[in-house]
């Protein structure tokens, strides 16, 4: 999937199901390859995640589709629900 860098920030991200993610708020650059290899994602939703930073970093091989938004796979688990046996 290409996308100029720029045209990425300031786009919302859902996942598949129309859950909303976050903002992007930078893109992390694979230079070897010179390709995008992460999003790092502000305005996260916080009813996904539980955490104190302001960010989260997702792999961009998530990434199913780019246009006015940004769609990524949808998450198979909550990130604020406990492992189990850790």
């Amino acid at each position: 999937m290409h996308a100029d860098i720029t045209s990425l920030l300031g786009l919302e991200v859902y996942t598949q199901k129309g859950i909303f993610v976050g903002r992007v708020d930078d893109a992390v650059l694979d230079p070897d390859r010179g390709m995008v290899s992460a999003l790092a994602l502000g305005d996260v939703n916080r009813d996904i995640f539980d955490f104190k930073g302001k960010g989260i970093v997702v792999p961009y091989r998530w990434v199913t589709a780019v246009g006015d938004i940004v769609i990524m796979r949808h998450l198979t688990r909550n990130a604020k629900a406990p492992r189990k046996g850790v």
